[in-house]
């Protein structure tokens, strides 16, 4: 596994059993240097891919079971598919669009990964327009993100400069042209849909399902939008076949996923591990346990790590309460989850979402009412106000929280059940996800922490 914390790093070795696909190549390579790139097996999967048929690129990575890393989960192939099939695209272009606009809180793995080995995202990007038939794509990087796009700029111009990007790449008929965009600071955009209004030059307003990218996406032209941790599994997978990629993770979520985790943990930080890797892994083995007894929280090394069943971060530490678990639009977790694999469908399986793998983590000082009225405050800030439920409901669900935070412990279920049922209506009538989010973390809450709030 490869992790940073504030001040140290730490990558696998050879002969190192653990697995690193999206961050095979940090800390190890010039991310600046096409030519490190190449030395370290960059652009081979490309090459694979173009001596072989659309069809059977996309039936690879059906094969392989790799599901959308930016939260949804949805299987990447089958996009793919749909995308190529589409019976709109006898009549026009296709497009692919890497969706880089990271805004939920607590996440930071799309900017690890193009700060760090932004050559592998753009090979991601040619081998899934070369799969889907599409000659132009866009990566919507978050305005934010200096050094990223400081990067990725960089990596698309080696990439034109070498003849990995332009017309008729490594001397065979398929072209590919990128365009960088850069967003200006709307969660909203994150969604794939609004991320669409907004290349178009359109206010970040969202579009109504369906149609789906898939049909009408940009420009009204079928398009393939996956996030940037996807798009970097693609090369692995061709490169080594489905078989091998299933290998890794989970039977019903293969593959790795980037942890970022903050909060009460004695080193946070990013952490690609195997899908099926608990919670209480990742708290004491790789954040090194609950922060100490008179820690203010900075990242420092904690003794040995409690498994065998005993708390996370036991042995003269602040215990572990409560993660939230995807971020605002995931689900807050007790530690009934510590040993629940985690992977999309075991997750799900318990009322809980791996969204985008970003994990913050409350110890027992925590008053999770606070943290849930942060979360409201933020959906509230971030609607667009264009559906009447969300534009209204975000605003009742944060008076609502004030009332719960400000209620003594054990008193709070009512305040709690009355949140809830504002955040159901929200979830059936609003136009876009974040008028459906609240109520992920909101039902979780009433499952695990009922009693305690």
């Amino acid at each position: 596994m490869y992790s940073s914390g504030a001040s140290t790093t730490q990558s696998s070795t050879p002969g190192d059993p653990r697995v690193l696909i999206a961050l095979e190549n940090a800390g190890r390579i010039d991310p600046g240097s096409l030519q490190e790139y190449e030395q370290a097996g960059g652009f081979q999967a490309l090459r694979r891919a173009l001596d072989r048929t659309p069809e059977e690129i996309f039936q690879e990575v059906i094969d392989s079971g790799l599901q959308g890393r930016g939260g949804a989960g949805f299987p990447t192939g089958v996009k793919e598919k749909l995308t190529e099939e589409s019976i709109c695209g006898a009549c026009g272009p296709k497009y692919v669009v890497c969706n880089a606009d990271e805004g939920e809180p607590g996440t930071f793995k799309d900017r690890a990964i193009m700060e760090r080995d932004p050559h592998k995202v753009i090979e991601g990007i040619l081998i899934s327009a070369y799969a889907i038939g599409a000659e132009k794509a866009y990566i919507y990087i978050r305005g934010e993100y200096i050094e990223s796009i400081r990067r990725i700029r960089r990596a698309v111009e080696n990439c034109y400069s070498t003849g990995y990007l332009g017309p008729r790449i490594l001397d065979t008929s398929f072209s590919l042209e990128v365009e960088i965009r850069l967003g200006a600071g709307s969660y909203l955009c994150g969604e794939e849909l609004t991320l669409l209004e907004s290349l178009e030059g359109k206010r970040g307003y969202p579009r109504i399902k369906p149609p789906f990218p898939a049909e009408y996406g940009l420009f009204g032209a079928p398009t393939l939008i996956n996030n940037v941790e996807t798009f970097a599994h693609i090369p692995y997978v061709v490169q080594h076949g489905a078989a091998e990629y299933r290998k890794i993770g989970m039977p019903d979520s293969p593959g790795t996923k980037i942890f970022t985790i903050s909060g009460d943990v004695q080193q946070p930080g990013f952490h690609e591990v195997e899908l099926g890797t608990t919670l209480r892994q990742l708290v004491d083995e790789t954040c090194g346990g609950m922060r100490g007894a008179t820690d203010s929280g900075g990242p420092q090394r904690s003794p040995a790590g409690s498994l065998g069943g005993s708390p996370a971060g036991s042995q003269g530490t602040h215990q572990f309460q409560a993660a939230l678990i995807g971020g605002a639009a995931g689900s807050l977790v007790s530690e009934e989850l510590l040993d629940t694999p985690l992977g999309y469908k075991s997750l799900k399986e318990h009322g809980a979402v791996l969204g985008s793998g970003a994990i913050i983590v409350f110890d027992e000082t925590r008053d999770l009412a606070q943290q849930l009225l942060s979360v409201m405050e933020f959906f509230r800030h971030e609607s667009c106000g264009k559906c009447i439920p969300c534009r209204v409901g975000t605003a009742l669900l944060v008076q609502m929280a004030e009332q719960l935070a400000s209620r003594p412990r054990g008193s709070r279920g009512e305040v709690l059940d009355e949140m809830t049922r504002e955040a159901e209506y929200m979830d059936r009538t609003s136009l876009c996800p974040l008028g459906k989010s609240p109520i992920l973390s909101l039902k979780s809450a009433q499952r695990f922490f009922s009693a305690a709030l």
